[in-house]
């Protein structure tokens, strides 16, 4: 085959589910010139991520650091760590995350019970403690931020009763951690994993994940062996903690990214950030409800960082993403599962939650849904945002 030209890909606005745009600063921290990973200068990097990794996670947690993987990797480590083979898990389902958390689990050998809520709807601890008491798992997982529907999960009570019934708390933190708070002490989370590529506004390729004192008890009594000799913890950790013992190659380059995305994520300050996550999200709310769409989470449980809208009756999901795209540069997301082809998912991840992002998306959605013979007052949707902008 011919030899293939240099990389050039076009510009893109990255406002999907993930990744989203990554910060100039982070870009040029991944040319930094690699280290070994046992050089006593990475090692200091190490500890340095952790730290900030624990700042971030709002944790004391001593086995806080980024598993070498994609979120999905960070899933994996805390299910297979947890779970040995029998044990009763049970899943809360109210999108594509923890269907896939319940796969997962079935394929480590738990014994998986599933509670669920319509797509957009969240949890509430009556059910949960319902399922508790008739199950008595020991381990109890949750999405805090479903990706697939935009719906935020409630977490402030929920350690607490899980842990009146003997059980784990897991959380899947993927697109939450680092747009809205996530409290691992506060909120007695028992073991958490996220991704890099979300809030973090690093590129896809780590995946950060803490575990309490107590999910290192429950890993450190287990008859078995961990399923996964890659994402064992009991031998992880050795390389991850003082011992420092080889396990496997890290990638430099990619922890080299977090640290520079942490940096800065601690630099603007979590509760700043958290700030501007909400503040982009309501100005996108405002031109959004200007044209008339509605949002397919439930009221008052709505992320900031990841909005799923429905689309307007006679708009065509593939052709407007499509010209987003072509025409403007801009990405957004379509809908999984049950909202395949009746939401788009728009994300205002970390460096991507933008006002700039927000009133160049309003007003290159206007143009599609004009073009589609959508009845909407031109100009509205910007001059809805701008009124909101006006105000913060």
């Amino acid at each position: 085959m011919p030899l293939p030209g240099q990389l050039n890909p076009s510009p893109r606005v990255l406002m999907g589910p993930g990744p989203s745009d990554v910060h100039p600063r982070v870009l040029t921290a991944m040319a930094t010139p690699l280290v070994g990973h046992l050089d006593p200068e990475f090692l200091v990097i190490m500890n340095e991520t952790q730290e900030m990794l624990r700042d971030v996670f709002q944790t004391k947690n001593q086995l806080t650091f980024p598993v070498s993987g994609t979120g999905s990797a960070g899933m994996e480590t805390c299910v297979v760590n947890l779970i040995e083979r029998d044990d009763k898990m049970i899943v809360c389902v109210n999108g594509v995350f923890g269907q896939r958390m319940a796969d997962v689990a079935q394929r480590a050998g738990a014994d998986v019970t599933t509670i669920e809520k319509p797509w957009g709807q969240v949890f509430d601890l009556d059910s949960i403690r319902d399922a508790l008491k008739k199950t008595k798992p020991k381990v109890l997982g949750i999405v805090h931020a479903e990706t697939s529907t935009g719906a935020r999960q409630p977490m402030e009570e929920l350690g607490k009763l899980c842990h009146e019934f003997d059980t784990l708390l897991l959380v899947d933190a993927v697109t939450s951690l680092g747009g809205i708070p996530v409290e691992v002490d506060r909120w007695e989370i028992d073991a958490v994993y996220s991704g890099t590529q979300k809030c973090l506004s690093c590129p896809p390729g780590l995946a950060p994940v803490s575990f309490s004192p107590r999910a290192m008890e429950a890993i450190n009594r287990r008859k078995t062996k961990v399923q996964s000799w890659y994402l064992d913890m009991t031998m992880v950790q050795r390389y991850w903690g003082d011992e420092r013992f080889y396990h496997h190659t890290a990638p430099i380059t990619m922890i080299y990214a977090l640290r520079e995305a942490l940096r800065l994520v601690l630099e603007e300050g979590l509760q700043a950030r958290f700030q501007r996550h909400e503040r982009n999200h309501s100005a996108l709310k405002a031109g959004l409800q200007a044209l008339g769409i509605e949002y397919a989470a439930e009221e008052g449980y709505q992320l900031p960082q990841l909005n799923a809208v429905k689309i307007p009756g006679g708009v065509d999901d593939a052709s407007v993403r499509k010209r987003l795209l072509a025409e403007f540069g801009i990405e957004i997301g379509g809908g999984l599962g049950d909202f395949k082809g009746k939401a788009w998912r728009i994300g205002l991840m970390g460096y991507s939650s933008r006002a700039n992002n927000v009133l160049l998306f309003l007003s290159a959605l206007e143009q599609c849904l004009l073009s589609a013979g959508l009845k909407i007052s031109a100009g509205a949707a910007v001059a809805a945002a701008n009124e909101v902008y006006s105000k913060n």
